[in-house]
């Protein structure tokens, strides 16, 4: 039987109403069959949709279900941030002394709270990253316009979700791409990536693009886990290093610009972003 469950529409890595990437996020997700979960998040058809439930992690103060409109992740950035301000704002979890612990199906993950998180934003910690070759990296040099545009060679980042990190010749390059969609669809469900995430320096900031097409996001407007592979990319290549930080502005594309913050702490990645709710109510599920 339904029943109403409060619910918070958050935008996130903005500041600003309808702009950066909304997350729908149910704040009581208990007694949720995984097709109902599944079936909503389809119905909203936001790149993500978050269900908060009880921890059973110790150190844990609340645990989320992430879903694309197609399936379940393991961890994503902005459904992250997003949950995390609208367990706050609605008084579900407190910080202690600055953090706030999420559980989700990689493990615990670290928030840093500031006191004017409200305005500033919050940050995480990525959970964990490694590198991997991408196999038939051709396919994607191909599908994002050939090897005149790219800079290096493709390779894949593991921060839960598996993105392929494509590094472009110039900002206009990222601005400028039509990628081939039904190829990276193919090319990830053949080898069981995310999707492709692209980029490109423009001074010591970044512009980003992310493209999911197989899980149902045909592009992602600001992507916390693309960016964190990006992040960990740069990191393992040497390109940043500890105390390095920057800014990475993604989803212009799409008219819901987006600003991203990445810090270096040894070896540790954090993204951050501000977020801002822009619905509130129940829902019957």
């Amino acid at each position: 039987m339904p029943f109403n469950r409060p619910f918070k529409q958050v935008d996130v890595f903005t500041g600003v109403p309808l702009l950066g990437n909304p997350v729908a996020v149910v704040l009581d997700g208990a007694g949720l069959s995984d097709a109902e979960m599944q079936r909503f998040a389809n119905w909203t058809n936001l790149s993500e949709t978050t269900f908060v439930t009880s921890p059973t992690k110790e150190g844990a103060d609340y645990a989320v279900r992430i879903w694309t409109p197609k399936s379940e992740l393991p961890f994503a950035g902005h459904p992250t941030l997003g949950t995390a301000f609208a367990v706050l704002e609605a008084g579900l979890a407190q910080a202690r002394n600055g953090k706030l612990v999420q559980e989700c199906a990689v493990g615990l993950v670290e928030l840093s709270v500031p006191d004017d998180w409200r305005t500033s934003g919050l940050s995480f910690r990525l959970p964990y990253y490694s590198k991997a070759p991408a196999s038939d990296g051709d396919v994607i040099i191909a599908a994002l316009g050939g090897a005149a545009v790219i800079k290096d060679v493709p390779v894949v980042i593991d921060v839960g979700p598996h993105w392929v990190i494509a590094q472009m010749v110039s900002p206009q390059a990222v601005a400028d791409l039509v990628p081939d969609l039904n190829a990276i669809g193919a090319y990830n469900l053949g080898t069981g990536t995310t999707g492709v995430t692209v980029f490109a320096e423009d001074g010591n900031d970044l512009i980003v693009r992310s493209f999911a097409p197989a899980d149902g996001l045909i592009e992602d407007p600001v992507c916390g886990s693309g960016n964190g592979a990006v992040a960990a990319y740069r990191l393992l290549s040497g390109v940043i290093k500890d105390g390095s930080s920057y800014t990475a502005r993604q989803g212009a594309a799409m008219g819901r610009d987006g600003y991203v913050q990445v810090r270096v702490q040894g070896s540790d990645i954090h993204i951050g972003g501000a977020c801002v709710t822009c619905v509130e109510g129940v829902v019957d599920i």
